[in-house]
């Protein structure tokens, strides 16, 4: 027997993601459920898929609007194919790889820092590139 449907309980046991996150993602238009006649969540097997998209889009740190929009070019009339997901996917490559650009860099400057232990607003590279904030004085000149 297929499952059509599922209920916010067992959505969340087979996505391992919590009830209240759930009605998070519904609040923010992540995902959808129908209302039974007594005002019960129904969800769409399918949506298992959106949930996973999203919990896998978070730990890549892709903010949730960004999801939402992503989300939102998926066919409404059908159930999206591998082929749809792919698509979604394939779109953030330049937001990780701007990401893991960033982290790098952070990760060089950070060792240089600890290193010399200075931390000096004046001219760390972490703090202040360039030394851009040279001109603003001294002290904590970013408070």
């Amino acid at each position: 027997m297929d499952v059509v449907e599922l209920t916010p309980g067992e959505l969340s046991q087979r996505s391992g993601v919590a009830v209240s996150a759930l009605h998070f993602y519904e609040r923010e238009g992540l995902i959808v459920s129908r209302r039974t006649s007594g005002n019960q969540r129904r969800y769409a097997r399918e949506t298992l898929r959106r949930v996973a998209f999203i919990r896998m889009s978070q730990r890549l740190g892709i903010p949730l609007a960004r999801i939402r929009e992503a989300l939102s070019t998926l066919p409404a009339d059908r159930v999206p194919t591998s082929k749809d997901w792919a698509r979604l996917s394939a779109g953030w490559r330049a937001d990780l790889d701007q990401r893991i650009l960033h982290l790098q860099r952070l990760r060089d400057n950070l060792a240089g820092c600890i290193g010399c232990g200075c931390l000096s607003l004046k001219t760390c590279l972490l703090t202040n590139p360039g030394d851009v904030l040279a001109s603003s004085g001294p002290g904590a000149v970013k408070l």
